[in-house]
């Protein structure tokens, strides 16, 4: 057999075990009718946004449970009501219920916020499965309050996640889609914020392939890999950012498994964790792969420490820097 064959073996390998360690895997939407999404003028309010975007998601739920898809409108009715401590409804700055759906949401206020984290999912987030990832994001901005009262976190489901049972996960091409309206939409975040607002970029699984490709401005300070696969690039230095690049693999993660290699357009070489490409690593502990963000995991704790940063007018900030000893167990 030659290498190549090897390699691709050894990537369908990876595919085939992806499929059977995943708990949850979204089946494919059935086709759900929806409203238009809100078009808004560069001018218009977060609020308005807020507004707008509220009552598109109960006129898809009603448009659903009259369609007889009882299951997505009980989604889209939990999506519509507001997290725990927060007066009137759910925040999203953008809602389609078109499709796998595509929504950002707000935890947290914008307008007073000087940190704030932006969640880029990986594969199977979808509308159908968006609670799994709007608990991520409850946990940490709940997390980051505890801390630093002016904090708020995006949760980004912008772009269509691939599947994880699917030959899309193994390449860059939704990636490279995605990066395309991620860039874009970090520089409007940072127009609707205080100057002083500090923006870090936290990409889970196949989002580390998204962020990895996303040019970012000055306005965000950190992009963290987290549970990646790898992002397709041999190095932190070839990311389109000037932002401090951060990894971290639980011990408890079966991504592990995944074969670091790439051929013919399929994987993603090189693994963040991997000393060879110059990522500041973080603390992860002994995070499974949908873990990280759980309540009182060591994960949440470092990930909360890179984005409250460095106190204001510090220098010199080192961030929960893994141990030799926890990053080998990383790769166990």
């Amino acid at each position: 057999m030659t290498m190549g064959s090897r390699i691709r073996r050894t990537l369908l390998a990876g595919l085939v075990a992806a499929a059977v360690v995943v708990p949850v895997s979204a089946a494919a939407s059935p086709k759900v009718p929806a409203p238009v999404p809100a078009s808004f003028a560069p001018s218009a309010t977060v609020q308005s946004r807020y507004t707008a975007n509220l009552a598109a998601i109960g006129e898809a739920s009603r448009m659903a449970r009259d369609a007889g898809r009882t299951g997505r409108a009980e989604k889209l009715r939990t999506m519509a009501a507001a997290a725990p401590g927060q007066q009137g409804g759910a925040q999203f700055l953008t809602f389609d219920g078109r499709g796998q759906g595509r929504a950002i949401e707000v935890l947290g206020d914008l307008g007073t916020a000087d940190r704030i984290a932006v969640l880029v999912p990986g594969s199977d987030t979808t509308l159908d499965t968006y609670q799994r990832f709007r608990d991520g994001a409850r946990s940490l901005q709940q997390r980051l309050q505890r801390e630093h009262p002016r904090s708020a976190v995006v949760a980004w489901l912008g772009y269509d996640t691939p599947g994880t049972v699917s030959t899309t996960v193994l390449t860059a091409a939704r990636a490279e889609e995605a990066a395309v309206e991620l860039g874009p939409f970090l520089n409007r975040l940072g127009e609707m914020t205080g100057a002083d607002a500090r923006i870090s970029l936290l990409c889970h699984s196949y989002g580390s392939v998204v962020c990895a490709r996303t040019g970012t401005g000055p306005r965000v300070g950190d992009v963290v890999l987290y549970g990646s696969p790898g992002t397709g690039l041999p190095s932190a230095d070839r990311m389109p950012t000037g932002a401090r690049v951060w990894a971290g693999r639980g011990s408890g993660d079966w991504i592990s498994e995944v074969p670091h290699a790439r051929f013919a357009g399929l994987g993603f070489g090189t693994d963040p964790v991997d000393p060879a490409f110059g990522a500041r690593l973080f603390a992860a502990g002994s995070a499974g792969h949908s873990d990280y963000l759980k309540p009182g995991m060591e994960s949440l704790d470092s990930l909360a420490r890179i984005v409250i940063g460095p106190a204001a007018g510090s220098a010199g900030f080192t961030g929960p820097v893994a141990s030799p000893t926890r990053q080998e167990a990383s790769h166990a």
